[in-house]
């Protein structure tokens, strides 16, 4: 399939995601808690279940990565990474930022990302190679000349582990500390590529979480890799850094090693 027809797919798929979260926003809906205590939705699971009878149809050899019915076709080269909701836990407060994610990968390494905000109509589209759009507009990372005026993300201090919390609370001491952003899951990076966040780093993500978000970031001048500075793919551990100005990335990756 070319670029532009994959492209095509996944806005399609997240125009099916939308259309199944959108009914339940701040409405009456089922939630149960997962086996690791995180929530789930009717929604969730509607939204992802449209996204797969829509692969199954138009992309039949394609494998699917899911956060809510698992993979299949494990071992095809081209896979389709679907997280229905990143951001349960703000779709359950009401709160219109959280995301559907929408990856593909080419032999484990993200070419492709969607991320859609079906309630405030915004969507973020990254191609390699291409640059990335917010709705429709070319969408610009911006410059940060030093790590301390940079705005720093992250969904939540409850989402580190203590080791990892020391080192990102050391980096955390080194940016624009007073104007710190916690919550947003997806939605962070979103902001970051079009130019109102710095920087975004998190742990523990899983690769639903963060394989949309890569030709996202880059496409629009930005850069994401782990905390050691490598790049992220399927194997990738899930300590991420989303950065819009790749000048900056030294300091970060130092600021996090933590030299006590």
């Amino acid at each position: 399939m070319s670029l532009s027809s994959d492209l095509a797919l996944a806005n399609r798929l997240a125009d099916a995601a939308g259309a199944a979260i959108r009914p339940l926003f701040r409405a009456a809906y089922q939630s149960e808690a997962k086996a690791d205590a995180s929530p789930v939705t009717e929604a969730d699971r509607g939204a992802e279940a449209a996204m797969r009878s829509l692969l199954t149809a138009e992309a039949p050899r394609d494998g699917i990565i899911g956060e809510e019915f698992g993979s299949e076709r494990p071992d095809a080269s081209r896979q389709w990474v679907l997280d229905p909701i990143d951001g349960t836990v703000s779709f359950m407060a009401g709160r219109p930022i959280f995301g559907t994610l929408i990856a593909l990968l080419q032999d484990g390494w993200p070419v492709l990302g969607i991320i859609d905000q079906p309630i405030s109509g915004e969507r973020w589209i990254g191609a390699m190679g291409r640059p990335t759009l917010f709705n429709g507009a070319p969408a610009r990372t911006r410059a940060c000349r030093e790590l301390a005026g940079a705005v720093l993300a992250t969904t939540g201090p409850q989402y580190f582990s203590d080791h990892d919390g020391e080192h990102f609370m050391a980096l955390a001491a080194q940016t624009a500390h007073k104007r710190m952003v916690f919550g947003g899951d997806c939605y962070n990076y979103g902001l970051l590529a079009s130019g109102h966040i710095d920087l975004v780093v998190e742990a523990g993500l899983k690769l639903h979480d963060f394989a949309a978000l890569v030709p996202i970031v880059e496409g629009a001048g930005g850069t994401m890799c782990d905390w050691n500075g490598d790049p992220l793919h399927r194997e990738s551990s899930g300590h991420v850094i989303a950065l819009g100005d790749p000048a900056r990335l030294e300091d970060v990756v130092e600021g996090l090693a933590c030299h006590h």
